[in-house]
């Protein structure tokens, strides 16, 4: 399946719950009062954010009284406009090697598998890749990850189970600057942004890769589970206050109508997505690109 099918196939759930909406709500003509509270309710109900929300409308009424727009293919085309022109507006993140990524989260968003996704995905880029079992918490969870290193055939760093995670991380970086590795991927306990010491932890780990690798170009990125809609915004500023957030991994955007979080995340947060999961398979991660997801919703 081509990029653009996996990225269609992946925001359908969200295009029709929008496009049906709004559809109807154009339907109507006119573009009154009534008009813009029910857009915004629309916008709100995909989960764009209230804040985020109420920003494009008013855009939107600006740019429909500066330039007379009356029909429903104009106010298509102006929407897109406003909302690509918030996605674009974070920062891009063109990663640079050698690249140091870990991978944080809440549990259950699907870290260790978007691990796996995410040395695919190197790999065909004939990068040298090393695999990191940060997360000494979880049973079996680097068994978890050297199931996806053999799979993808790349080296992995681990220790057993109950091992202090920066002591694991502190080999692995040393490994990957000693053998000259492209990109090491580190994996780290699933936690509640509430569990303080999980959370200390990751900032323990942070120090550790700056400290031993300082050539490094070090990203922190978090795994959001897309269906968690506007929690996820919670997710990353509590994150944010231990590690410095470089951009987001999104998954599971096949299951959700609520796709909508993403100009959320934009607007308020001024965050980049990265990467975007688009199914279950190795191949199903993509780098994202803000135009082709606006594109995909209507």
């Amino acid at each position: 399946m081509g990029l653009f099918k996996k990225i269609s196939q992946a925001l359908k759930r969200t295009k029709e719950a929008i496009s049906r909406k709004l559809d109807a709500l154009l339907s109507g003509g006119e573009l009154n009062d009534d008009f813009y509270e029910e857009l915004t309710d629309i916008l709100i109900s995909s989960d764009v954010g209230f804040a985020c929300s109420e920003e494009i409308v008013e855009r939107l009424r600006l740019y429909a009284r500066k330039n007379k727009i009356r029909t429903a293919d104009e106010v298509k085309k102006a929407l897109k406009t406003i909302l690509q022109d918030i996605m674009t507006q974070t920062p891009h993140i063109e990663i640079q090697y050698p690249a140091i990524i870990t991978v944080v989260g809440v549990n259950g968003v699907g870290k260790t598998t978007t691990i796996g996704k995410l040395a695919n995905f190197y790999k065909k880029q004939k990068k040298e890749v090393t695999l990191v079992a940060g997360d000494t918490f979880r049973a079996a969870a680097s068994d978890q990850l050297s199931e996806w290193a053999n799979r993808n055939k790349v080296r992995i760093v681990k220790h057993a189970e109950g091992t202090d995670a920066a002591a694991v991380v502190f080999d692995g970086v040393s490994s990957a600057k000693a053998k000259g590795t492209d990109v090491l991927i580190i994996d780290t306990a699933g936690r509640l942004q509430t569990k303080t010491n999980l959370m200390e932890e990751l900032r323990k780990i942070d120090k550790v890769i700056t400290k031993e690798y300082p050539k490094a170009n070090k990203y922190t990125f978090i795994v959001l589970d897309a269906t968690t809609g506007q929690n996820a915004l919670s997710q990353i500023k509590h994150f944010n206050e231990y590690v410095d957030i470089s951009g987001i991994i999104l998954t599971k955007l096949d299951g959700t109508a609520k796709g909508g979080v993403v100009f959320a995340i934009a607007q308020e947060l001024n965050l980049p997505v990265v990467f975007v999961g688009t199914g279950e398979t190795i191949d199903d991660i993509e780098v994202f690109d803000a135009k082709e997801f606006v594109d995909n919703i209507f």
